[in-house]
């Protein structure tokens, strides 16, 4: 193997990637393993995450799937032990598990707000705290939080998802401060318009969203899963070694746009 190949192999690494059993989080997690990771899909969607990982065994991964409320302490515990059990180590956490409650803002109830809160800024802090443990003792660890170009974005009509991924892009770098003698990096992904379920409910909402989109776009078109996989990839392999804190755009261009 030459040396570049290298810094992109995870053979004998394992990764967790939270809402791993469909759309990003799922093309994140095939193109881990396709690098040679062994994978955990942690989600609370027990058929779908089945499917996902007859689908990994059938390409010949090692994969392990766990039903996980990721907003609940106890629940990510036992997946973290489970994971440990099944494969020895936690090199790589993928916090990708998200929502989305759209709602003009004067009309956001609490309750709207604050489950987006859970799920989006506050579940990464708790699988953060869970895994760490683990990275410490095996002397690495690579943590990557999803953010959205909306972390940069105002967002009057998601201004609790917009907020709860503002949140994660600052507690991406202080996860970079806090862990990094550990040789832990932790670093943010920021998608664009990802053609996904969500967005496709959004569009459903909004039926200007995809000709907006479109024209907003230098490519012209919307970004799918599969173009989340080599930033994944290459933020949870050697090759990432000396980044931190930092914040990957994948956008296509949608946000350097006036």
């Amino acid at each position: 193997m030459d040396r570049l190949t290298n810094l992109f192999d995870l053979s004998g690494h394992v990764a967790i990637v939270t809402g791993g059993n469909t759309g990003i989080g799922l093309a994140m997690a095939r193109g881990l393993a396709q690098a040679g990771a062994a994978i955990t899909i942690a989600d609370r969607n027990p058929d779908n995450s089945a499917q996902a990982k007859r689908t990994f065994e059938d390409d010949g991964h090692s994969v392990l799937a766990c039903v996980t409320d990721v907003t609940d302490p106890a629940s990510v515990a036992e997946m973290v032990a489970a994971t440990s059990e099944r494969f020895g180590r936690i090199d790589i956490l993928i916090n990708n598990a998200g929502i989305s409650i759209a709602a003009p803002l004067a009309e956001m109830s609490l309750a709207d707000w604050q489950t987006v809160i859970d799920v989006n800024m506050t579940a990464p802090f708790i699988c953060a705290q869970a895994v760490y443990p683990e990275m410490k003792a095996s002397g690495r660890g690579k943590i990557i939080n999803i953010a959205s170009v909306l972390a940069q974005l105002g967002a009057g009509g998601a201004a609790n998802y917009a907020a709860s991924k503002g949140g994660i892009l600052q507690f991406t770098r202080s996860l970079a401060t806090a862990w990094a003698a550990d040789n832990i990096q932790s670093n943010a992904i920021l998608p664009g318009w990802i053609d996904t379920d969500m967005t496709s409910r959004a569009r459903e909402r909004v039926p200007e969203l995809h000709d907006r989109i479109l024209s907003r776009v230098p490519a012209a078109r919307w970004g799918r899963p599969d173009d989340l996989v080599g930033a994944a990839v290459f933020l949870a392999s050697p090759a990432s070694d000396f980044v931190n804190g930092a914040a990957l755009t994948v956008d296509g261009g949608f946000s350097i746009q006036g």
